[in-house]
């Protein structure tokens, strides 16, 4: 392999219309595809070539890297892809698609398709991906790696190996765990918000309050400000996307037999805030999960 590889994108959300921007900054020949085309065709003026079926996208690529909403999306378009996909063609799986999904997964790249299989989620949401410095959090083959690397080298400012067998999904058992940390934060600053509100508490002093100190977070100032300042659109992550990995996170501590309660009630909180119709929002905007109706407003 060259450091110039022929990269297929199967799908161009958030996510992977950003990582697909930067596969061809970086000088990568770019296959895209989305199920709604038109996400996919302003990256075209970035060199892309945007393909009509996931087929026709992997066609001759050398990695294929699939970023869509969960598992069972990418079970279902990787069988689409079949008719062009090659054996030996290494495959970047980066859904956060959970544990459940992950035997289907690396089922259909060893037994069915002869691919490449790598574990492959990233930390991180609109804004490092859009600069490339996501961190890739990596499980597959250390032969081969090569074919991988130009790729998470665009696309993340580090790789984290997590070991060398994708299908036992080690890559994302720590995305998992890291998302359960953020979760936790973005649901804790949300009511920490709701809280001041309801409380008459300005939330500057609260700000005042913790500055400089143990208890003081750059995330959470990030996230209380979108709030804060009304600029929870556009999302750079939204809170139905937060709530499918809420989900994952409690399915994958069921089967290790873990109880994780405030990963319930985070769960719960997202999932209402999209029922209040904030679903396409920033996760951030939990918060109005802490009110019935308009409640929320300023």
């Amino acid at each position: 392999m060259t450091d110039t590889v022929t990269v297929s994108v199967l799908g161009t959300g958030i996510m992977g219309a950003a990582m697909a921007r930067n596969l061809a900054r970086a000088g990568h020949a770019v296959r895209v595809w989305n199920r709604t085309r038109a996400k996919a065709e302003p990256l075209a003026a970035e060199g892309a070539y945007v393909a009509d079926s996931p087929a026709d996208a992997v066609r001759g690529a050398d990695v294929v890297l699939t970023v869509l909403h969960d598992g069972a999306a990418v079970l279902e378009v990787m069988r689409q892809a079949a008719p062009g996909l090659r054996a030996g063609t290494a495959w970047a799986q980066s859904t956060t698609a959970g544990l459940e999904a992950m035997e289907g997964l690396a089922g259909f790249a060893s037994r069915e398709r002869g691919l490449v299989f790598y574990d492959a989620p990233v930390l991180g949401t609109r804004e490092p991906a859009e600069a490339g410095k996501l961190v890739v959090l990596a499980a597959g083959p250390a032969e081969g790696r090569e074919a991988v690397a130009p790729v998470f080298d665009a696309v993340g400012a580090r790789t984290v190996w997590t070991g060398e067998d994708g299908a036992e999904g080690s890559a994302t058992r720590l995305k998992l765990v890291a998302n359960s940390w953020v979760l936790a934060v973005t649901n804790a600053t949300g009511e920490v918000l709701a809280l001041a509100k309801g409380l008459g508490v300005d939330p500057a002093d609260f700000f005042d309050a913790i500055g400089g100190g143990p208890l003081d977070m750059g995330y959470l100032r990030t996230k209380a400000a979108l709030v804060l300042e009304d600029r929870l659109s556009p999302a750079s992550f939204a809170v139905s996307t937060a709530a499918k990995d809420a989900r994952l996170v409690l399915e994958a501590a069921e089967r290790a037999g873990v109880r994780l309660d405030v990963a319930a009630a985070s769960a719960e909180r997202l999932a209402r805030a999209a029922e209040l119709g904030h679903g396409d929002e920033d996760m951030a905007a939990a918060y109005y999960a802490g009110f019935d109706g308009a409640g929320g407003e300023r």
